[in-house]
Protein backbone atom coordinates (compact mmCIF):
# COMPACT_ATOMS: atom_id res chain seq x y z
CA UNK A 1 0.00 0.00 0.00
CA UNK A 2 1.22 3.48 -1.19
CA UNK A 3 0.54 6.19 0.93
CA UNK A 4 -0.38 9.93 -0.71
CA UNK A 5 3.37 11.99 0.34
CA UNK A 6 1.38 14.52 2.71
CA UNK A 7 -1.98 12.50 3.38
CA UNK A 8 -4.63 15.16 4.90
CA UNK A 9 -6.85 12.18 6.42
CA UNK A 10 -6.28 9.49 8.99
CA UNK A 11 -8.22 6.84 10.45
CA UNK A 12 -7.67 6.59 14.35
CA UNK A 13 -7.81 3.26 15.58
CA UNK A 14 -8.24 4.62 19.43
CA UNK A 15 -7.16 1.33 22.08
CA UNK A 16 -9.00 0.09 24.70
CA UNK A 17 -6.53 1.59 27.59
CA UNK A 18 -7.06 5.10 25.69
CA UNK A 19 -10.83 4.25 25.16
CA UNK A 20 -11.82 2.74 28.54
CA UNK A 21 -9.36 4.70 30.58
CA UNK A 22 -7.96 7.58 29.30
CA UNK A 23 -10.19 9.19 26.69
CA UNK A 24 -8.54 12.82 27.26
CA UNK A 25 -5.38 11.12 25.48
CA UNK A 26 -7.44 10.49 22.40
CA UNK A 27 -9.14 13.75 22.55
CA UNK A 28 -4.98 15.00 22.57
CA UNK A 29 -4.15 12.75 19.61
CA UNK A 30 -7.06 14.65 17.88
CA UNK A 31 -6.64 18.01 18.66
CA UNK A 32 -2.68 17.87 17.38
CA UNK A 33 -4.04 15.93 14.57
CA UNK A 34 -6.47 18.80 13.70
CA UNK A 35 -3.96 21.11 14.75
CA UNK A 36 -1.68 20.10 11.20
CA UNK A 37 -4.96 20.19 9.82
CA UNK A 38 -5.49 16.64 8.97
CA UNK A 39 -9.14 15.23 9.17
CA UNK A 40 -9.57 12.87 11.69
CA UNK A 41 -12.20 9.81 11.30
CA UNK A 42 -13.25 7.04 13.92
CA UNK A 43 -14.61 3.99 12.60
CA UNK A 44 -17.21 3.57 14.90
CA UNK A 45 -17.04 -0.49 14.58
CA UNK A 46 -13.66 -0.94 16.22
CA UNK A 47 -12.59 -3.00 19.20
CA UNK A 48 -9.58 -4.19 20.54
CA UNK A 49 -6.67 -5.10 18.25
CA UNK A 50 -6.32 -8.62 20.50
CA UNK A 51 -3.03 -8.34 21.89
CA UNK A 52 -3.88 -9.55 25.42
CA UNK A 53 -5.53 -12.96 23.95
CA UNK A 54 -2.57 -13.13 21.96
CA UNK A 55 0.03 -12.66 24.94
CA UNK A 56 -2.14 -15.21 26.79
CA UNK A 57 -1.75 -18.00 24.03
CA UNK A 58 -5.71 -17.99 22.79
CA UNK A 59 -4.39 -17.74 19.16
CA UNK A 60 -8.22 -18.99 17.47
CA UNK A 61 -9.62 -16.10 19.48
CA UNK A 62 -7.19 -13.63 18.77
CA UNK A 63 -7.59 -14.45 14.83
CA UNK A 64 -11.11 -13.49 15.39
CA UNK A 65 -10.33 -10.35 16.86
CA UNK A 66 -8.10 -9.03 14.11
CA UNK A 67 -10.11 -10.36 11.51
CA UNK A 68 -12.70 -8.22 12.66
CA UNK A 69 -9.84 -5.29 13.10
CA UNK A 70 -9.27 -6.30 9.47
CA UNK A 71 -12.80 -5.35 8.70
CA UNK A 72 -13.19 -2.72 9.86
CA UNK A 73 -9.96 -0.67 8.67
CA UNK A 74 -9.43 -2.75 5.29
CA UNK A 75 -12.16 -0.51 3.52
CA UNK A 76 -10.38 2.64 4.74
CA UNK A 77 -7.61 2.33 2.48
CA UNK A 78 -5.62 4.20 1.22
CA UNK A 79 -5.85 6.27 4.61
CA UNK A 80 -3.06 5.78 7.30
CA UNK A 81 -4.30 4.17 10.50
CA UNK A 82 -2.73 5.94 13.54
CA UNK A 83 -2.58 4.54 16.82
CA UNK A 84 -1.32 6.16 19.93
CA UNK A 85 0.06 2.96 21.96
CA UNK A 86 3.46 1.44 20.63
CA UNK A 87 2.37 -1.92 21.83
CA UNK A 88 -1.08 -1.88 19.81
CA UNK A 89 0.88 -0.98 16.35
CA UNK A 90 2.89 -3.63 16.75
CA UNK A 91 0.26 -5.89 17.23
CA UNK A 92 -1.09 -4.90 13.87
CA UNK A 93 2.35 -4.39 11.72
CA UNK A 94 3.74 -7.47 13.52
CA UNK A 95 1.90 -9.88 15.45
CA UNK A 96 -0.97 -9.89 12.77
CA UNK A 97 1.47 -11.93 10.37
CA UNK A 98 2.48 -14.20 12.65
CA UNK A 99 -1.64 -15.10 13.45
CA UNK A 100 -2.03 -15.20 9.73
CA UNK A 101 1.24 -17.20 8.39
CA UNK A 102 -0.71 -20.17 7.62
CA UNK A 103 -4.17 -18.67 5.93
CA UNK A 104 -2.42 -16.45 2.76
CA UNK A 105 -6.02 -14.75 1.90
CA UNK A 106 -5.68 -13.09 5.27
CA UNK A 107 -2.25 -12.52 5.47
CA UNK A 108 -2.30 -10.76 2.60
CA UNK A 109 -5.06 -8.86 4.07
CA UNK A 110 -2.88 -8.14 7.60
CA UNK A 111 -0.12 -6.87 5.53
CA UNK A 112 -1.94 -4.19 3.60
CA UNK A 113 -3.55 -2.81 6.35
CA UNK A 114 0.03 -3.17 8.15
CA UNK A 115 1.54 -1.38 5.86
CA UNK A 116 -0.23 1.87 6.70
CA UNK A 117 -0.28 1.43 10.93
CA UNK A 118 1.60 4.14 12.35
CA UNK A 119 2.07 5.01 15.99
CA UNK A 120 1.30 8.46 17.06
CA UNK A 121 5.25 9.74 16.94
CA UNK A 122 5.84 8.07 14.53
CA UNK A 123 3.43 9.40 11.88
CA UNK A 124 4.24 12.95 13.09
CA UNK A 125 7.91 12.98 12.11
CA UNK A 126 7.92 9.95 9.58
CA UNK A 127 5.00 10.40 7.54
CA UNK A 128 4.06 14.28 8.37
CA UNK A 129 7.51 15.31 8.75
CA UNK A 130 6.93 17.86 11.69
CA UNK A 131 8.78 17.72 14.59
CA UNK A 132 7.71 21.32 15.69
CA UNK A 133 3.94 21.37 16.59
CA UNK A 134 3.92 25.07 18.39
CA UNK A 135 3.48 23.54 21.73
CA UNK A 136 4.47 25.01 25.29
CA UNK A 137 5.10 23.19 28.47
CA UNK A 138 6.93 25.24 31.04
CA UNK A 139 8.74 22.92 33.36
CA UNK A 140 10.88 19.53 33.22
CA UNK A 141 10.12 16.79 31.35
CA UNK A 142 12.03 13.37 31.22
CA UNK A 143 11.21 10.70 28.07
CA UNK A 144 10.73 6.78 28.65
CA UNK A 145 10.38 4.67 25.69
CA UNK A 146 8.53 1.64 26.19
CA UNK A 147 9.46 -1.82 24.41
CA UNK A 148 7.24 -2.47 21.79
CA UNK A 149 7.38 1.10 20.49
CA UNK A 150 11.18 1.02 20.50
CA UNK A 151 11.94 -2.70 19.35
CA UNK A 152 9.04 -3.83 17.02
CA UNK A 153 8.08 -0.14 15.39
CA UNK A 154 11.44 1.41 15.60
CA UNK A 155 10.46 4.63 17.13
CA UNK A 156 13.65 5.84 18.99
CA UNK A 157 14.28 9.37 18.68
CA UNK A 158 11.10 10.85 17.16
CA UNK A 159 8.83 11.42 20.61
CA UNK A 160 12.42 13.08 21.49
CA UNK A 161 12.59 15.63 18.35
CA UNK A 162 9.19 16.71 18.89
CA UNK A 163 9.64 17.27 22.77
CA UNK A 164 12.94 19.18 22.03
CA UNK A 165 10.72 21.80 20.36
CA UNK A 166 8.12 22.14 22.90
CA UNK A 167 8.51 25.98 23.78
CA UNK A 168 10.14 26.55 27.85
CA UNK A 169 10.38 22.72 28.30
CA UNK A 170 13.81 21.33 29.91
CA UNK A 171 14.04 18.13 28.56
CA UNK A 172 16.20 16.00 31.07
CA UNK A 173 17.85 12.83 30.40
CA UNK A 174 16.25 9.52 32.02
CA UNK A 175 18.88 6.66 32.47
CA UNK A 176 17.77 3.31 31.50
CA UNK A 177 15.17 5.30 29.19
CA UNK A 178 15.25 2.28 27.15
CA UNK A 179 15.00 -0.65 29.94
CA UNK A 180 11.71 -2.28 30.49
CA UNK A 181 9.08 -0.61 33.04
CA UNK A 182 7.44 -4.07 34.18
CA UNK A 183 4.26 -3.87 32.94
CA UNK A 184 4.54 -5.90 29.59
CA UNK A 185 0.76 -6.69 29.95
CA UNK A 186 -0.19 -10.21 31.44
CA UNK A 187 3.65 -10.57 32.44
CA UNK A 188 2.42 -7.70 35.42
CA UNK A 189 -0.14 -10.05 36.37
CA UNK A 190 1.69 -13.67 36.10
CA UNK A 191 4.62 -12.43 37.69
CA UNK A 192 3.75 -9.59 40.12
CA UNK A 193 6.87 -9.78 42.24
CA UNK A 194 8.98 -9.86 39.22
CA UNK A 195 7.40 -6.92 37.30
CA UNK A 196 7.36 -4.78 40.56
CA UNK A 197 11.20 -5.25 40.73
CA UNK A 198 11.82 -3.49 37.17
CA UNK A 199 9.37 -1.46 38.09
CA UNK A 200 11.26 0.01 41.39
CA UNK A 201 14.47 0.14 39.43
CA UNK A 202 12.77 2.47 36.88
CA UNK A 203 11.14 4.82 39.71
CA UNK A 204 14.81 5.07 40.89
CA UNK A 205 15.94 6.01 37.79
CA UNK A 206 12.87 9.06 37.70
CA UNK A 207 14.21 10.08 41.09
CA UNK A 208 17.41 10.85 39.79
CA UNK A 209 16.07 12.69 36.53
CA UNK A 210 14.83 14.96 39.02
CA UNK A 211 11.96 16.35 36.31
CA UNK A 212 8.34 16.72 37.40
CA UNK A 213 6.94 14.80 34.73
CA UNK A 214 7.76 11.77 32.68
CA UNK A 215 6.68 11.37 29.15
CA UNK A 216 6.26 8.30 27.12
CA UNK A 217 4.15 7.39 24.28
CA UNK A 218 1.88 4.24 25.83
CA UNK A 219 -0.41 4.77 28.53
CA UNK A 220 -0.06 1.07 29.52
CA UNK A 221 3.43 1.94 30.63
CA UNK A 222 2.16 5.04 32.25
CA UNK A 223 -0.52 3.56 34.10
CA UNK A 224 2.24 1.27 35.39
CA UNK A 225 4.64 3.28 36.51
CA UNK A 226 2.27 5.91 37.38
CA UNK A 227 0.98 3.61 40.12
CA UNK A 228 4.02 3.09 41.20
CA UNK A 229 5.29 6.30 41.89
CA UNK A 230 2.35 7.13 44.06
CA UNK A 231 2.85 4.29 45.76
CA UNK A 232 5.77 5.28 46.71
CA UNK A 233 5.27 9.18 47.37
CA UNK A 234 6.86 10.47 44.63
CA UNK A 235 5.10 13.51 43.04
CA UNK A 236 5.96 12.95 38.96
CA UNK A 237 3.13 13.03 36.78
CA UNK A 238 3.17 10.75 33.50
CA UNK A 239 1.52 12.19 30.33
CA UNK A 240 1.28 10.58 27.11
CA UNK A 241 2.88 12.75 24.58
CA UNK A 242 -0.04 13.62 23.07
CA UNK A 243 -0.72 15.82 25.98
CA UNK A 244 1.96 17.22 25.96
CA UNK A 245 2.03 18.41 22.09
CA UNK A 246 -1.75 19.42 22.47
CA UNK A 247 -0.95 21.73 25.82
CA UNK A 248 -2.75 19.89 28.12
Amino acid sequence: MTLPSRPQRVQLFITCLVDSLFPHVGEAVVAVLEGLGMEVRFPPGQTCCGQPAYNGGFRDETRAIARHFLDVFEPTAPDPILVPSGSCAAMVTHSYADLFRDDPADLARARQVGARTYEFAQFLVDVLGVTDVGARFDGALTYHASCHLLRYQHVTDQPRRLLAHVRGAQVTPLTGAEECCGFGGLFAVKHGDLSAAVLDKKIENIRAAGAGTLVGCDMSCLMHIQGGLRRDGVAVQCRHLAEILAGR
